[in-house]
Order: C-alpha cells, then sequence, then structure tokens
C-alpha cells in the first residue's frame, strides 16, 4: 500500500535525508582519490595512471556524465611540439562524457564523446560502491595492455561550490 505525502513534508523528509534515492547519491563532483589495476592472475598496480593522477567526475541532475583522468607526471609541452611529444600528451589524459543510466550496484556511461573516438556509442558499466562520502567505481574484466585486469577507481564527492 502507497501512502501519499503532502509535497511539503516529502521536501522536509528529502531534506532531512528520509527519502533519498540511490541515484541523487551520485549526483555532484567528485575528485579522484586513488586507482589501482588487478589482473586476472591477482597481480596488483597502485599506478595505472602514473603517480598522483588527477581527475574531476561529474553527475548531474538531467541524467548527464563527465569524466576526466589526467596522469600523474604529465610533462608541460614545449613550444615546438613534436609528434612523439603530442602523441605522449594524448595518451595520458583521458575524457568522456554523455549520459548515464544508475540501477543497483551499476552505472552505465553512454558515450557520445571522448579522447578515445572508440568509445564514443559505447556503454562504460561500472561497479558502483558508496562509502561515506566515497564512492568506488570498478570496471569488469577488459583486456589492456596484453592482460585482462580491472580498474578501481576510488572518487571523494566535492562540497558544493569547491
Amino acid at each position: 500500500m502507497k501512502i501519499a505525502i503532502p509535497a511539503k513534508a516529502e521536501s522536509i523528509a528529502v531534506q532531512a535525508g528520509a527519502l533519498v534515492n540511490t541515484t541523487d547519491k551520485l549526483i555532484g563532483a567528485w575528485k579522484l582519490v586513488s586507482a589501482s589495476s588487478t589482473t586476472s592472475a591477482g597481480g596488483r598496480n597502485d599506478t595505472p595512471y602514473g603517480l598522483n593522477p588527477v581527475g574531476f567526475l561529474t553527475y548531474s541532475e538531467d541524467g548527464r556524465v563527465t569524466a576526466l583522468i589526467s596522469y600523474g607526471g604529465r610533462k608541460p609541452l614545449s613550444v615546438a611540439s613534436g609528434t612523439e611529444e603530442l602523441a605522449e600528451a594524448f595518451k595520458t589524459f583521458l575524457a568522456y562524457a554523455g549520459r548515464y543510466q544508475f540501477s543497483g550496484d551499476k552505472v552505465t556511461h553512454h558515450v557520445e564523446i571522448s579522447s578515445i573516438q572508440s568509445y564514443v556509442g559505447k556503454d562504460l558499466v561500472r561497479g558502483v560502491k558508496f562509502q561515506g562520502d566515497q564512492i568506488t567505481l570498478v570496471t569488469p574484466p577488459t583486456r589492456l595492455n596484453g592482460k585482462t585486469q580491472t580498474i578501481e577507481l576510488i572518487w571523494q564527492r566535492l562540497p558544493a561550490g569547491a
């Protein structure tokens, strides 16, 4: 049996956290805390994006996602950037955006634009775990650099206006 809740009471309950939808827990801006990868053989790499990568992830109320990850240790481009230097800059920065859907313990990013063109039109599925003001996103096992591995990204919620 569904009970009708007057709009004013529902608003107060939502503000108090009583009726917060799980999807609402995703909404906001997040900063990358850590990244690690684990191979199917159990090998672990705590620096898949180099030392001290920087990343931002944003989920909007209207169902949009934007993800940016800059590998740690990137060097500034020289004035006369050559092909190798530009290739390295491209290889060490990931960006994509699109729509997202959240269901249970998974979020699916429907990629519409990406620094990696082969991601466009694809769905990137991530396992989601909430812990306090952090979320952990985990990729399904994927073949990368000749190894099957999962990548785990831990994100910290940024305070509003930060």
